[in-house]
């Protein structure tokens, strides 16, 4: 196969790659956070300490994680047709990348929010800050490099298992892959799907890098928040004394 008809195919399947990794991203996102903020508040000791809670979080999320994923695919098919219309193609693939990546997404928000110090909640709820202060005010904006790191992580994750989707159905360059490369045996458009699905994931790095540098670079204004926080919970005793 010559290269220009190669480039219409590729063309066409990398954006179906790029349809699928983008909507499941934004759904994964759009969940995992909140599951994955709840995990961590409702753990012992913290805000929303929920032991019950927790633990089933905890189980469904594992459950989702330990799924193989072609598995999944299979399993969620009269799921996914009753919820888009279909079971196939990359609109079909979005439901089952996406409800695959919402627990992943969400351990990692929750390992994110766990690094987090814990002096800086302290201290907010001392000072009055209520539950959306602190998650708002303090821990997520705490947290957004290894936040910004973990949807990088997740990208880079949907990036293999759309492949995997579209070798079974569901399009874009997994799918190109399989039935040109494999199939028919042009090994020329199968180099030129790898080196464009190592490409991705490469771009994909090195933005989310940079990104986690240039927050990393503001973290003088985390020291600052920290300082201002300890030096308010000190100065309340030292006030109440004196007005005693």
């Amino acid at each position: 196969m010559t290269w220009n008809e190669m480039q219409p195919l590729l063309y066409d399947n990398t954006l179906d790659t790029l349809f699928m990794v983008w909507w499941s991203t934004f759904y994964a996102v759009l969940i995992g956070i909140p599951v994955g903020v709840l995990l961590h508040l409702t753990q012992r000791g913290a805000v929303l300490q929920n032991v019950v809670v927790n633990k089933v979080l905890g189980a469904i999320a594992n459950i989702g994680r330990s799924f193989p994923f072609l598995i999944l695919i299979v399993v969620l098919i009269p799921f996914t047709r009753l919820l888009v219309g279909v079971s196939i193609g990359p609109t079909g693939a979005v439901v089952p990348l996406a409800l695959a990546a919402i627990p992943f997404f969400a351990r990692l928000v929750e390992a994110a929010l766990r690094e987090v110090d814990h002096g800086l909640v302290e201290a907010a709820h001392a000072m009055g800050g209520g539950t959306w202060t602190i998650i708002f005010k303090v821990l997520l904006p705490q947290a957004l490099p290894a936040l910004i790191a973990g949807v990088t992580t997740l990208v880079i994750q949907l990036i293999g298992y759309s492949a995997i989707a579209g070798a079974v159905g569901g399009g874009g360059l997994g799918n190109l892959a399989y039935t040109y490369g494999y199939q028919q045996y042009e090994t020329s458009l199968m180099i030129a799907t790898v080196v464009e699905l190592i490409l991705l994931v490469t771009l994909v790095q090195v933005l989310g890098d940079l990104v986690v540098r240039r927050l990393a670079q503001r973290g003088t204004r985390t020291s600052s928040l920290r300082v201002g926080l300890r030096r308010t919970r000190t100065e309340e005793p030292a006030a109440v004394t004196e007005a005693a």
